[in-house]
């Protein structure tokens, strides 16, 4: 049922009656609650009407419940960096070293955190935060190593993409945005997502090209609001332009009640950054030359063992030759290059990952009753074929969906309860589908006994 409020009428009525509907704080706040609550019918919102104090209460009661659930497995954190490596592997392959730098800098920070919270001190401190720079090609498994920390530990991750954001957030987002994406993944809880992990994706693209001319919305400024936030910066729980603050603010404002200023210091967040950062290697390649890369190296053997292998030698100076602040680079200590994905990785991926996207098929053949499965030499021709594609473990979900696409429209209509993956399926998906519909779902007719025939034909042969 749609509900509705008329100013006018309620007006006129009060007019007519000599005094005033508003004079009760309780219609008041009710009939603001109706308001929003057609509004927000209206627009797919839903707007509670009446008994907000309740609600209000309910949901701090569950925050609260939440805080103290999380403040105990911090005050009880004691894993090793080994542990979360060995973590780490059942769901990444490769990347060794960053799976070393990741794990000690998050047993670092939140044995910190630990600290702080026995010890009220401790947070007064001077304290630099380990936070974290990736770097490396697209599809090795950067966000996917972070998810999964976060995971482990229990504590609201969120993943942005540093080209959405502005300086000033006219144009695109502002950078405080992220913290209350944080807060969202928090479920509204300001002081758990004051613990969490903020990870920025595509860092390398808000750098300033060494030729830039104009007025810079998206490079420069966004370094210099980033490396506040990075240390410790104060931000506003609630955006001025978000539509349900402002709500929240008229509804305070309904019962009479100031809205609380909520804000969330960005000091125990950790931050982590990534960027392919492509541009970086030639840099690189400049200063240091082909001789200090190793004693026999060849750099024509593979270019992304080459690539791997200059990113690794990359140093502040280069970050800031390619675009970064000096203070911006300065607040992400913590640098680590990631190894591109070989034929073989891929194929370990699909074997021996926890997270394979294999298991993904196999659940959603499943589905139809149908029982999915791959030969090895047909692994090895789909690693091979993701490898061509450039983009790391995403090839692997390129290469399936081509082969498989037809399969799994096809095949659920039909009686086949089995589908077998083998290296000439691989070699002409089309054709092997073919056979196998052709196979199975010929209709069987029972062949006529020979007594039937013998009766048959002795009756044609009578006269």
């Amino acid at each position: 049922m749609e509900m509705s409020f008329d100013f006018d009428k309620r007006l006129q009525d009060s007019e007519d009656k000599g005094k005033s509907s508003f004079d009760s704080f309780e219609e008041l706040k009710k009939n603001l609650g109706d308001i929003f609550s057609s509004a927000g019918s209206k627009l797919g919102f839903v707007f509670p009407a009446g008994n907000m104090e309740e609600k209000e209460a309910d949901g701090d009661n569950r925050k609260e419940k939440e805080f103290v659930e999380f403040i105990k497995k911090i005050k009880s954190f004691n894993m090793k960096p080994r542990e979360i490596r060995d973590f780490l592997d059942r769901f990444v392959i490769k990347q060794s070293e960053a799976k070393k730098v990741l794990s000690v800098a998050i047993c670092d920070h939140y044995n910190h955190v630990r600290r702080c919270l026995w010890d009220e001190k401790s947070s007064q401190t001077e304290y630099n935060k380990q936070n974290v720079l990736l770097l490396g090609p697209t599809g090795v498994g950067k966000t996917y190593l972070i998810k999964n920390i976060a995971k482990l530990i229990g504590v609201p991750f969120v993943k942005v993409d540093a080209t959405k954001f502005s300086e000033t957030g006219y144009v695109g987002s502002d950078v405080d945005d992220m913290i209350r994406d944080l807060i969202k993944a928090a479920n509204g809880n300001v002081k758990l997502a004051q613990y969490g992990i903020v990870f920025i994706d595509e860092i390398d693209k808000i750098a300033i090209s060494s030729n830039f001319e104009g007025r810079d919305i998206s490079g420069r400024g966004v370094q210099i609001n980033l490396l506040k936030l990075m240390e410790e910066s104060e931000v506003n729980a609630y955006s001025q332009t978000d539509m349900i603050s402002q709500l929240r603010v008229a509804m305070s404002f309904a019962s009479g009640s100031v809205e609380q200023k909520q804000s969330i210091n960005t000091k125990h967040i950790l931050f982590i950054a990534s960027g392919a950062f492509d541009r970086l290697v030639d840099i690189v390649k400049t200063r240091v030359g082909n001789k200090s890369i190793g004693f026999g190296f060849n750099l024509s053997s593979n270019d992304q063992d080459e690539v791997y292998e200059y990113l690794k030698k990359v140093s502040t100076a280069d970050f800031i030759k390619y675009g970064f602040e000096p203070e911006f680079i300065g607040r992400l200590p913590v640098r680590v290059a990631c190894e591109a994905l070989k034929a073989d990785d891929l194929k370990n991926i699909l074997i021996s990952s926890e997270g394979s996207i294999l298991k993904q098929y196999v659940e959603d053949f499943a589905g139809y009753g149908i029982k999915f499965s791959v030969d090895d030499d047909a692994l090895t021709e789909i690693a091979r074929l993701a490898a061509n594609e450039k983009t790391g473990a995403r090839g692997l979900l390129t290469i399936l969906e081509k082969l498989l696409r037809d399969s799994k429209f096809e095949l659920p209509s039909t009686d086949i309860k089995s589908m077998r993956v083998t290296k000439s399926f691989v070699a002409d998906p089309a054709k092997a589908l073919s056979n196998l519909m052709r196979k199975r779902s010929m209709p069987k007719t029972a062949a006529p006994s020979a007594n039937r025939v013998k009766k048959h034909t002795k009756k044609m042969k009578q006269p």
